[in-house]
């Protein structure tokens, strides 16, 4: 088991299957030495998170979600290659599900924040944009990711 899979297995993180595109796209990309990870929404035992920051989910809610799609991110990132063989986390992108009148989405994209740092440390610390949206099918978010891996 690589050092990033043993540190998820003691948060009590098990990496989900990475949920197939809905349309004519592909989870991850692989250019040069990056990967581009499409938008991952909340998924946790195969049910999709869904709820509006400020009308159905609390910010707790909200950052938990986040946190879940960061979690999708990382399967999707398997996919391509192991988890070690990231040298960084270069950006997250982050749409929260929220009202018109909510300002807290950057404090919802902690949760996915946060859990990157938490998972690889300095290597975990990135650029970020966090925009409030109303993201299809009610969902609660969608956070995409770029990183560096090892050439």
């Amino acid at each position: 088991m690589s050092k990033i899979e043993s540190r998820l297995t003691k948060m009590g993180i098990q990496l989900p299957e990475v949920q197939k595109p809905v349309a004519n796209y592909i989870p991850a990309k692989r250019t040069g030495n990056l990967i581009y990870v499409a938008g991952q929404i909340p998924v946790e035992n195969g049910i999709i998170k869904k709820g509006r920051l400020g009308k159905d989910l609390s910010l707790e809610e909200s950052k938990y979600a986040t946190k879940l799609c960061a979690i999708g991110c990382l399967a999707a990132i398997k996919t391509i290659c192991p988890l070690d063989k990231v040298t960084s986390i270069v950006a997250m992108h982050g749409l929260v599900n929220s009202t018109l009148e909510n300002t807290e989405q950057a404090d919802a994209m902690n949760g996915a924040s946060d859990f990157v740092v938490e998972v690889f440390g300095d290597l975990g610390k990135h650029t970020r944009t966090a925009v409030g949206v109303s993201v299809p099918h009610n969902i609660a978010a969608s956070v995409y990711m770029v990183v560096e891996i090892e050439k």
